[in-house]
């Protein structure tokens, strides 16, 4: 059997008196497009910032492809295939969505050569005709593009995706889930924090789930929706698949 290619192990956060994550455990295989659910504050962003190396873990191990990334910092674990989306989209407004992008490629690359593969994942989630664009003039849709194509940029083999739909009205958020789909043809491995239960249910293969920054939960949707644990803590009823 393969190994996984993203394995989390025993991972706790602690900040002063707050224990935000307490022995995580979970393992993504290649190829797998995961959900993350859990009620506001259950550490589904504490746990994608350690993960990435934005806070350092106070226990636990992350190995990505094997390779033990713990505490790495985050532009080293970027380089080695692990990188995320930010809930809140936080572009240089005063620059380019191509220069926006082309910060991502950075991570592997010299301006020059990043500038065409910024180009590429511009064209991927489907705005390269937006390029030369100011970043500061976008709509909310274009700007989780954006934040999708700067993390693409940095050539991912996990993308981890945090909130991405938010806002979006239904049209967006299938065309977002299109795009996700999509991804995985390409060969990414995806994970999704996402609060739209309709889209979270219809586009992953398996659904973790965190309360009070302990994993609850973890199968494949019909197992999830039905959850008598999670219907309590989160979903409030169970939910069709």
């Amino acid at each position: 059997m393969n190994s996984p290619l993203l394995s989390v192990e025993g991972l706790s956060k602690r900040f002063g008196g707050l224990q935000a994550l307490s022995d995580v455990t979970f393992a993504v295989n290649t190829g797998e497009i995961v959900g993350l659910i859990g009620p506001n504050g259950a550490g589904k962003s504490t746990l994608f910032s350690t993960l990435v190396g934005l806070h350092r873990p106070s226990a636990g191990k992350v190995a990505l492809n094997g390779r033990d990334v713990t505490g790495l910092r985050p532009h080293v674990i970027a380089a080695n295939g692990l990188t995320k989306t930010f809930q809140n989209v936080s572009l240089f407004a005063g620059s380019s969505v191509l220069e926006n992008v082309l910060i991502g490629g950075l991570v592997h690359s010299r301006v020059a050569s990043a500038r065409g593969f910024a180009m590429d994942c511009l064209e991927r989630v489907g705005i390269s005709d937006i390029a030369q664009r100011s970043a500061g003039s976008l709509s909310f849709p274009e700007r989780a593009r954006v934040e999708v194509a700067r993390a693409l940029c940095t050539r991912p083999k996990v993308l981890l995706l945090d909130e991405v739909m938010a806002a979006l009205n239904t049209a967006e958020m299938d065309e977002i889930i299109s795009l996700i789909r999509d991804l995985r043809k390409d060969g990414l491995t995806v994970v999704i924090v996402e609060h739209h239960m309709r889209a979270i249910m219809s586009v992953c293969d398996r659904i973790f789930v965190l309360n009070f920054g302990q994993l609850i939960a973890d199968g494949p949707p019909a197992h999830i929706a039905r959850h008598p644990e999670v219907v309590k803590a989160y979903l409030g009823r169970e939910h069709d698949v």
